[in-house]
């Protein structure tokens, strides 16, 4: 029933405004709407809808995920704009932060001003 309706993602922020110079300026999404109680963005078809919140508790896991082609000029591009990639510790991450999975996808983790994990992946498929 909804496969074929577009998909709208959410993320927390107690700042509206940072949240908003960030998911703009550091990663270059384009703003749809802000008003008082939230950002929206375009995303590739889909929106991210970072939402205003009291308290905000980030999650120990990702909570919004980008697949991309080229992982390495991604990630390279990200940190040249500011973006700070997390290591994690016996993740056997690359010098630019980028994890290889068994079957051979690649990830790397990044978090928004509030904490909120995202990450960059390339399916093995997709590697030349």
């Amino acid at each position: 029933m909804l496969a074929d309706s577009p998909i709208i993602a959410f993320a927390s922020t107690t700042d509206l405004d940072g949240a908003r110079s960030f998911y703009e300026g550091r990663l270059g999404l384009e703003v749809l709407h802000q008003d008082g109680f939230a950002v929206a963005l375009a995303v590739s078809g889909a929106t991210i809808r970072v939402t205003l919140v009291d308290e905000l508790r980030p999650q120990p896991f990702t909570v919004i995920g980008w697949q991309v082609a080229d992982i390495v000029g991604t990630v390279r591009g990200l940190a040249a704009a500011g973006v700070p990639f997390t290591r994690y510790e016996g993740m056997g991450q690359d010098d630019d932060g980028i994890w290889t999975a068994p079957g051979g996808d690649r990830v790397a983790w990044f978090t928004d001003p509030d904490g909120n994990t995202l990450s960059v992946s390339q399916p093995s498929s997709s590697r030349r």
